[in-house]
């Protein structure tokens, strides 16, 4: 059957798995590599052109194809990448806002950033206590003393894997304790 004839629809019919299957064989290096063109990007490429294939089978009753089907799948996967593109644009772009916002709000000089720090301080010191008092202990001795491990286990008179252990465990807590706010959080540390 030639699949580059104007007018062949049968690719559609899902009765008709073999020249569905047969037009996805015949087509998909070639536009997979046209995809990459436009994507820079082989894995997002046949994820492109697998997302044609698969909108093509689920409307496969309305669809029909004036053109060859070469030239239809084609057409097809263009704009499959175009709105690919242009999602991963506005994705970006909202992103950007996001952080300018949370930044312009971080301002220490502004009423919102002193709230924010604020509410944020006090859930820290909630998160500290909480921990147990070994946790604790050894949490503030290496992250606000910058003692190394080993200094940790001489002064406190425990075994360095019990320092890793209790670091371990104070990690896990406050990022449990602090889940909210962890975006904050992050986004303070690259300030």
């Amino acid at each position: 059957m030639e699949l580059n004839r104007p007018g062949n629809t049968s690719l559609l019919e899902k009765d008709d798995t073999l020249t569905f299957e047969q037009a996805f064989k015949t087509h998909f290096k070639g536009l997979h590599a046209y995809a990459c063109t436009i994507l820079k990007d082989e894995v997002m490429a046949e994820e492109m052109v697998q997302n044609v294939f698969c909108k093509l089978w689920e409307k496969s009753g309305d669809i029909k194809i004036r053109q060859s089907v070469s030239g239809y799948l084609y057409r097809a996967v263009y704009h499959e990448s175009i709105n690919y593109l242009r999602h991963q644009k506005v994705k970006a772009a909202h992103q950007a806002h996001s952080q300018y916002q949370m930044s312009n709000n971080l301002n220490p000089g502004s009423a919102s950033g002193k709230v924010i720090l604020r509410e944020l301080e006090e859930k820290l010191d909630k998160a500290l206590r909480d921990l147990p008092e070994k946790c604790r202990t050894v949490f503030q001795l290496s992250r606000f003393e910058e003692l190394k491990y080993q200094e940790i286990a001489d002064r406190l008179g425990i075994s360095i894997k019990t320092v890793e252990n209790q670091m371990g465990k104070a990690l896990r807590l406050l990022r449990l304790n602090l889940i909210d706010f962890l975006p904050l959080l992050l986004l303070l540390l690259n300030l």
